[in-house]
């Protein structure tokens, strides 16, 4: 039986979760089993070729999910298991938020201070920017990912220096690498050691290295650390995975480059709940939204906010690989640890399922849909899932289905299956043609195909429909050149 390809099952095993009363079947100490999660994982990781992923859902205080699926080294074919390090890429940024909060707690910072009070060296036009600014993201900075990783910092920060504010601190949020960079470099000095070992003494009770423990710091992935798993990228033309090989050096590690097991993340997250890392209050604080003055955008200090069926959550992801989510009112926490997908990341389609199973309030039959339909698309012949959508369409005829189809039709085309692409993005035409980008989405597979009459008579379409599409108008040119 597949949940996800019904919800009428969906909701039956939701059922069975609750006669179960949540029960969980202890395997050891490192793997409990919740027999519909597992259901539900297990055909995940096989519809989205998952090459290996370990999974927690607390609830309560209680563990009542942890397992291990797939493969640690597809080379070597070995398992994951408890002793597997995961680089969590951004889901890191959690870690450098409380690390922040715990100084403010010791009355060694104010969020309010200007980042020019701890590191004098900054840019002058810099210096005025407060800690929460960049903490926030909202600090308008230039981000360090447009120069090479192989600069020194000296030479990194002569060209950032160069480069005017994007906008007026506290205005908007833009996600900025360059924030945690001096976050790492705040902490150190503050406190007087690394960054890496203010978190491993702070933050996993000891001062060194845990790597033994299932922590470290490292955003190379090209070195070899006993029991760390390799993330994987699905490489269309050859049809297979390949080991990813990012290093962006030590200047990353507040921003990516925490490589932890999932016991050690769930004795982490432990500590969050009982108190040891902040007291209720300084918590409380953290996990207050940020006021942007633009009023529309959402973020906490440091956490992200997510919605579940109208509910808010909160936590980070990282690298479409790693998620960790708390549901608070429901005091349920999922963390999910994976090492690459075939097609998009699925983490937080994961996580929101998961909610949804575990609590009855959280099921949110907006992304059901999505999912279902995903799912049809990946599994079936193109003309029947156009069927099993249409028939959901008919169903709910007021919801919006033109990004997950536009999202599918890529999926496609990045394939090489450019007959099912262009089918799909004629169908989000046919659907919403309103919509500049689902021309723009179909010129694309019409340029692909090198047929540029039809490519042009999209693009000029999707122009129509939002002049300001700055990638129709260099699509238009581009095809000038080959098509006179």
């Amino acid at each position: 039986m597949t949940i996800i390809m019904n919800y009428r099952n969906h909701l039956y095993l939701v059922c069975l979760l609750t006669c179960f009363h949540l029960a969980a079947y202890a395997q050891n100490k490192s793997r409990i089993t919740n027999p519909v999660i597992d259901q539900y994982v297990k055909e995940t990781i096989k519809l989205h070729q998952i090459p290996g992923l370990a999974l927690a859902v607390i609830s309560k205080g209680k563990v009542i999910h942890q397992q291990y699926y797939g493969k640690a080294s597809l080379e070597q074919n070995t398992p994951i298991d408890d002793q597997s390090i995961f680089r969590v890429y951004s889901t890191t940024k959690l870690l450098v938020a409380v690390g922040i909060f715990q100084l403010v707690e010791q009355g060694k910072l104010s969020l309010k201070d200007a980042i020019g009070k701890y590191l004098p060296h900054l840019p002058k036009h810099w210096k005025s920017l407060k800690i929460k600014h960049i903490l926030t993201h909202s600090s308008g900075l230039p981000d360090l990912l447009r120069y090479p990783s192989t600069l020194t910092d000296q030479a990194l920060m002569a060209k950032l220096s160069q480069d005017p504010l994007a906008f007026q601190a506290g205005n908007q949020f833009r996600y900025n690498q360059t924030n945690y960079w001096l976050l790492a470099q705040i902490i150190a000095k503050v406190s007087g050691e690394s960054f890496e070992n203010f978190i491993f003494k702070n933050q996993f009770a000891t001062a060194k290295n845990q790597s033994k423990n299932g922590v470290l710091f490292s955003s190379n992935s090209t070195i070899d650390i006993p029991h760390r798993i390799s993330k994987y990228h699905y490489d269309n033309k050859a049809h297979q995975f390949k080991q990813t090989t990012y290093n962006n050096g030590p200047r990353a590690h507040a921003a990516n480059g925490l490589n932890i097991s999932l016991p050690a993340m769930l004795e982490w997250n432990k500590k969050l709940d009982q108190g040891s890392l902040l007291k209720a209050d300084t918590k409380a604080s953290m996990l207050t939204p940020f006021l942007f003055a633009n009023k529309r955008d959402r973020f906490l200090h440091g956490w992200g906010v997510y919605r579940v069926n109208q509910q808010p959550s909160f936590g980070f992801t990282g690298g479409g690989v790693s998620g960790f989510r708390k549901f608070p009112k429901e005091k349920l926490t999922i963390i999910f640890l994976s090492s690459g997908y075939k097609y998009f990341p699925v983490h937080n389609q994961v996580i929101n399922h998961i909610a949804g199973l575990v609590h009855t309030q959280l099921q949110d039959k907006r992304q059901l849909m999505d999912e279902k339909t995903i799912n049809a698309f990946l599994q079936q012949s193109v003309p029947q899932a156009i069927n099993t959508y249409r028939t959901m369409k008919a169903k709910n005829p007021a919801h919006n289905f033109e990004g997950t189809i536009n999202r599918l039709g890529y999926v496609f085309l990045r394939s090489g299956k450019l007959q099912q692409a262009t089918q799909l993005f004629q169908l989000n035409v046919q659907e919403y043609p309103t919509s500049s980008n689902v021309y723009d989405s179909l010129g694309e597979a019409y340029f692909v195909a090198k047929n540029y009459p039809l490519a042009q008579k999209n693009y000029k379409k999707a122009l129509e429909l939002d002049p300001a599409s700055d990638n129709a108008k260099q699509m238009l040119k581009k095809i000038k050149t080959y098509h006179k």
